[in-house]
């Protein structure tokens, strides 16, 4: 028998092995959906995103899709292939026999939508109306993959039908204060219900066999049930930050950067009982370099934590933003070599480095990073 052929397509089964091929999402096109019961609770009372709907301006596309090709040219001169998404007219009516919404978001960030395991590429179910189509602009990617790749899986999940069960219609009041707000995520009330399973993919950090995923907003424990099922060769671990009062996707709270190192966002740590799972497996977690920026670029959804929101190239070398300058300096006197990349104008359309990208091939095979694992540490 000769060598075979087969030409390996899809592969990633962590943050941080080195990665060659990738998809950078685009800004063309994105909208500021109107309000829905999904987002309302996500926008802090005092954000200028209150009452914003509509195209973004065509100045702030074209800033924005500069600094994405800055950073997919970037990872070419790295040695990593770079393919896009086709944006869609995201600014039009969209419905399904449940219900009708303004318009839909954009695909700058490839991250929140579609989750690599290993030669998996599995779309989200999304928990918002403005994002439920999101996955048309990437399934000529997939589908190309698929036909490259005779080991390629492209699975789906279930969409869901995003009704008003869905969704904790009076979730909050105008006036309530933010130490009401840590009061209600502390003890798990989020806006989602469980009516049925809810996840976005950027709420799952991929560490070899383990998944670990945030119960937040964007997430819930259906959703969270459902992956537990569908990888039934991996543990799943459900983890929450009680500090953050709009937890939504994991990877501006909880960052692994290579085997045995994490930083936390220190205002939002994770719990001790699901701390010490990570520290008696060797894992050190560290608090994250505060933000160099007090506040996020106008008309943007996501927190000054985008500053830990980075991209690993393997397990030395680092992509973080340009004008993040503590978060520049804690990586490099950890070892790294980082590449800073502007991005603060793409922010607004999605998020950080890590959000703007989804792996497709990385090196390495799957590992099992927690040895000390016992059989109550995977989600029934």
């Amino acid at each position: 028998m000769g060598e075979s052929n087969t030409k390996v397509i899809v592969n990633s089964w962590n943050e941080w092995d080195p990665l060659k091929h990738v998809i950078v999402g685009r800004a063309d096109g994105c909208c500021i959906p109107p309000s829905e019961p999904a987002s309302d609770p996500k926008v802090p009372k005092d954000s200028d995103m209150r009452g914003m709907h509509g195209p973004r301006s065509k100045e702030s596309v074209d800033k924005a899709n500069a600094q994405l090709d800055y950073l997919a040219n970037l990872l070419q001169r790295q040695g990593v292939r770079v393919d896009r998404p086709e944006p869609i007219d995201f600014n039009q009516v969209i419905a399904t026999p449940d219900w009708q919404h303004g318009s839909m978001f954009g695909c700058q960030p490839p991250r929140d939508v579609i989750l690599t395991v290993g030669s998996e590429m599995l779309e989200a179910s999304m928990s918002y109306r403005s994002r439920w189509f999101e996955y048309l602009c990437y399934r000529p990617l997939l589908q190309h993959y698929y036909e490259s790749d005779p080991n390629m899986r492209h699975e789906a999940a279930p969409k869901p039908r995003l009704t008003e069960r869905s969704y904790k219609l009076d979730y909050l009041s105008e006036d309530i204060s933010m130490d009401e707000r840590l009061d209600m995520v502390a003890v798990k009330n989020f806006v989602t219900t469980e009516e049925e399973p809810l996840f976005d993919a950027a709420d799952v950090l991929r560490f070899g066999k383990d998944l670990v995923v945030q119960h937040g907003f964007t997430t819930n424990l259906k959703g969270i049930n459902w992956l537990a099922r569908h990888f039934p060769n991996h543990r799943v671990h459900p983890v929450n930050f009680p500090g953050d009062p709009y937890p939504i996707h994991i990877d501006a709270t909880f960052t692994p950067l290579r085997p045995g190192l994490i930083i936390n966002n220190p205002e939002r740590r994770l719990p001790d009982d699901q701390r010490s799972f990570f520290e008696r497996n060797g894992w050190e977690i560290l608090d994250a370099a505060r933000p160099a920026h007090n506040e996020p670029p106008p008309l943007c959804y996501s927190s000054v934590w985008l500053s830990m929101n980075v991209l690993m190239v393997d397990e030395k070398t680092c992509c973080a933003e340009a004008s993040e300058v503590h978060q520049l300096d804690q990586l490099d006197r950890l070892g790294f070599n980082v590449l800073p990349v502007p991005f603060r104008d793409a922010y607004p359309f999605g998020g950080g480095l890590h959000c703007a990208t989804t792996d497709v091939y990385r090196e390495g095979r799957c590992e099992n990073y927690f040895l000390n694992c016992k059989i109550e540490d995977r989600l029934a």
